[in-house]
């Protein structure tokens, strides 16, 4: 049985529903107190519909997102298939809507890489919570010929949209983009979760525009693709049902964020990661209205 992401019982049509990575907020300086209760708020002042935690949350994480009306996702890492299990049962027991997943290290032949999709979609069928694995560097789904083959293999199979790994790490402008677009549709139409993030062709974070007049090809190209996970998403969605988009635009210090000399000769980042995260929110929600 696919296990979705879905609301209360309310219905209404297909939704986007823009989440913050926590992860992202890593070195900003309106941030560095560590206070999440400060932090949840600004998401929610921000016009966030929830948050994607990074680590178990308890009571009082719980508390904060109820009373301000965030919804609450997680992530996790499968290095086994035992993974599974555990990291699902403890979602679960968070009362989290669903989570993204870093499946294997890459270096898995088929049979391995086999077990852990199994071991994946069991879980989520047993602990009654999506997971969805991630188009990342260094998991079983680093390349896009491997990922197709694994959806006709395993068709229940469903993507956090983590593009910035495959159109950087894979050069996907090289040998024509639409060309690989249309090779990855069997993924495209299996996303249900998007890490916002965009990447050049040799970048894999960069900061950008909302005004399409003004954009480069690279993103037009990630616009391309998110364009077409929502398609993919609405052709199959019933009433109710929602696709989650989360910013996720990482620091410095682990090699994301780009930083350029400062008129005092102190590292600077490109850009300001929390307005940039918000320009990003704005591309997909125009995506995702192309889409419908």
């Amino acid at each position: 049985m696919l296990i979705r992401n879905t609301n209360d019982g309310s219905g209404g049509a297909p939704a986007l529903r823009c989440y913050m990575n926590l992860m992202a907020l890593d070195g900003l300086p309106q941030f560095c107190n560590g206070d999440i209760a400060a932090q949840l708020d600004a998401i929610r002042q921000a016009g966030y519909d929830g948050v994607q935690f990074i680590g178990p949350i308890g009571a009082p994480e719980i508390a904060l997102c109820e009373r301000l009306g965030l919804g609450r996702a997680s992530l996790g890492r499968v290095n086994e298939p035992s993974d599974a299990d555990q990291l699902a049962e403890r979602f679960a027991a968070e009362g989290q809507e669903c989570a993204t997943l870093h499946v294997g290290w890459g270096m898995e032949d088929d049979a391995e890489a086999g077990r852990l999709i199994e071991a994946v979609l069991g879980a989520s069928e047993k602990h009654r919570i999506p997971l969805y694995v991630e188009t990342h560097r260094a998991t079983i789904f680093q390349d896009i010929w491997r990922s197709v083959r694994f959806t006709e293999r395993f068709p229940e199979l469903r993507f956090n949209g983590d593009f910035s790994h495959w159109y950087t790490g894979l050069e996907m402008r090289y040998g024509g983009f639409e060309n690989k677009l249309a090779f990855i549709r069997p993924v495209l139409d299996r996303v249900r979760f998007l890490h916002g993030r965009i990447g050049s062709p040799g970048c894999i974070q960069v900061a950008v525009s909302a005004e399409a007049s003004e954009e480069p090809e690279y993103v037009t190209h990630f616009r391309a693709m998110w364009t077409a996970a929502f398609r993919g998403f609405l052709a199959s969605a019933a009433p109710g049902d929602y696709i989650c988009f989360a910013p996720e635009l990482l620091a410095p210090r682990i090699y994301y964020a780009r930083t350029f000399p400062a008129a005092n000769g102190s590292p600077q980042e490109e850009s300001d990661r929390w307005q940039q995260s918000l320009v990003l929110n704005q591309i997909a929600q125009q995506c995702f209205q192309a889409a419908s």
